[in-house]
């Protein structure tokens, strides 16, 4: 039973490293991972005042619109002091 287990252990071995060389021989021929997307937007305003100006603005655009969305304050009537009189 030892002698089976030895070959199935010896050809498991064998197996593994030509998996793990056809793995690295794959992998040299795929073209290196691109940045994801995100990355490549974080950090374009910021790098010269001109950019600091067009994020500053950008930032003021969106309030703006965020609290025109915002339903208006009812105005506030006067109540009178005097109580109601029967």
């Amino acid at each position: 039973m030892a002698a089976v287990t030895k070959v199935k252990a010896k050809t498991m071995k064998q197996r593994l490293d030509e998996l793990e060389t056809q793995v690295a021989e794959l992998a040299k021929r795929l073209p290196p991972p691109e940045e994801p997307g995100w990355k490549k937007v974080v950090g374009i305003f910021g790098n010269t005042p001109e950019d600091t100006a067009a994020f500053d603005e950008a930032m003021r655009l969106g309030r703006e619109y965020r609290e025109s969305l915002r339903p208006k304050a009812r105005g506030t009537r006067k109540r009178s002091n005097a109580r109601a009189r029967h």
